[in-house]
């Protein structure tokens, strides 16, 4: 790594988080460009967040740079889950924003971007087709895809399908490549959507196995309020669709350096069911953090941003 970490407190966006304080070369410089930076990074000439994609979907996203300005940085693109948007990577912001210019879209139907309506015909090829062109317009062919949850197995697809964008690939806490039992599961999911409040109540019931035991139940409080502001709309049309997709066919095919990241006791799948399909990623590694949340993105953020910058260092150099 290029530096070592001590806590430093930094304002990201008008919030306070917690930032690596770097001590390798140029360590200094970067700690004081972002503290005196806001949420974009320094001022390179990046579009307005809303990027229009017809007929009817206008994508939010943020671009994160805190990069010296010099230079030209490699690009991150990172996926959420469902039930939320790019601000789900807070945790992981301040850590990759030094190196790489972080790109955070909100997935069409999510966050700030344009809620899809209940019939909507999801696929995993338009939800790729929006994120590359997206990188499209602001001048990215290559970047290091993250993906966590249902995030990752949109990244997985994208990478095995579009193998000439995607540098290393990187998947936290993501589903099986199928999940049994899923498609059975949605009609029930649906009909609580629909009732006032559904999504809200979903997010609280479903809280526990997601964060894990020990999250703060302040955190727990926060995310139940930040994904239960989802349009149902968009969750009805997306829980029978992109949530109980099968990219068993595509896992195989990933050509780019992958790291995929769950913890021991993660409630969407064993530790042995996960290595399982990991190995059929030719050139892939697991990584397993101690703890029984599904959402490893959310709960061990520190370490997954610091796992995913170590992996990309030493897996494609040139980054």
């Amino acid at each position: 790594m290029r530096g070592k970490a001590q806590n430093v407190m930094m304002v990201l966006g008008g919030r306070t988080a917690l930032l690596d304080d770097w001590t390798g070369p140029g360590g200094s410089q970067r700690r004081a460009r972002l503290r005196n930076h806001s949420a974009t990074g320094h001022e390179r000439n990046f579009p307005m967040p809303t990027f229009p994609i017809p007929p009817t979907l206008d994508m939010h996203y943020e671009v994160d740079d805190y990069t010296d300005p010099w230079r030209t940085p490699a690009t991150a693109l990172m996926l959420h889950g469902n039930a939320e948007s790019g601000a789900a990577w807070y945790g992981w912001v301040p850590h990759l924003a030094p190196w790489y210019r972080v790109v955070r879209p909100d997935m069409r139907g999510f966050g700030a971007s344009t809620p899809m309506p209940r019939d909507f015909p999801w696929t995993l090829d338009l939800l790729i087709d929006d994120f590359c062109r997206l990188m499209d317009t602001l001048g990215v062919e290559r970047f290091h895809l993250i993906g966590a949850k249902i995030g990752g197995t949109i990244a997985r697809a994208f990478a095995a399908r579009r193998p000439a964008r995607v540098r290393t690939l990187t998947v936290v806490g993501t589903p099986p490549p199928y999940r049994v039992g899923a498609a059975e599961r949605a009609p029930a999911l649906i009909k609580a959507f629909e009732q006032p409040g559904g999504v809200a109540r979903w997010a609280q019931e479903s809280m526990g196995d997601r964060l894990g035991r020990t999250f703060p139940p302040q955190g727990v409080t926060w995310w139940t309020q930040f994904m239960g502001r989802t349009a149902a709309s968009t969750q009805i049309s997306f829980m029978p669709t992109i949530a109980c997709t099968d990219i068993r066919a595509d896992v195989p095919t990933i050509a780019c350096p992958t790291l995929v990241i769950t913890t021991e006791g993660s409630g969407l799948a064993s530790v042995d069911d996960t290595r399982a399909w990991q190995q059929t990623i030719p050139d892939s590694e697991l990584l397993v953090l101690p703890g029984d949340s599904y959402h490893v993105a959310a709960s061990h953020a520190v370490q997954c941003a610091q796992a995913a910058l170590a992996f990309i260092a030493r897996r494609d150099p040139a980054a």
